[in-house]
């Protein structure tokens, strides 16, 4: 199971800031309470050191292993506050926007004269839909010629015209 879909089971969004602030909060008190032990702990140290004076080999405190887990402890309590830190202050990422691809209705298009073809060829390369008007000058066509291809592949219910203003928006089926 992976970490954010733990997070998820919990309830909780990764780029959350409360998750964030929360991470940060309980670092810093792991950080407090690691500090009041590491001053406790140093002072047992020097305790023990003076008692054992005349022999450092034989000091229970430099035969310890304690200074080591505190070491990995404060890391630990560090990489949990920058992590904190990176929840709450890093912007969260823009959305991934993938493009699907149009799917547009099958024609044969052996039954489409040359002037048809282009004009569906340019209105597919445009995503599925074209202004009249920029069809009229891309094909270098007449208004009328335009407009009679128009109805003919209306009819054949390969596009459909929407009227929008002083023009019309042709739209692939």
């Amino acid at each position: 199971m992976s970490y954010k879909t733990m997070l998820s089971n919990l309830g909780m969004s990764i780029g959350s800031k409360k998750v964030g602030l929360l991470l940060i909060v309980f670092a810093l008190v792991l950080l407090l309470t690691l500090t009041f032990v590491k001053a406790g702990l140093d002072a047992q140290s020097i305790a023990l050191c003076d008692a054992f004076e005349e022999d450092m080999e034989s000091c229970p405190a430099h035969n310890s292993n304690t200074s080591w887990f505190l070491t990995g402890a404060f890391g630990l309590s560090f990489l949990v506050l920058g992590f904190g830190g990176y929840l709450t202050f890093m912007p969260k990422p823009a959305p991934v926007i993938v493009e699907q691809k149009k799917v547009f209705k099958e024609i044969d298009m052996a039954r489409l004269d040359e002037d048809e073809r282009k004009l569906y060829e340019i209105i597919k390369a445009r995503g599925g839909s074209a202004f009249q008007s920029e069809l009229i000058r891309e094909l270098g066509l007449s208004k009328v010629k335009v407009t009679r291809i128009l109805d003919k592949l209306e009819m054949s219910q390969i596009l459909e015209r929407k009227r929008r203003g002083m023009t019309n928006i042709i739209v692939l089926k």
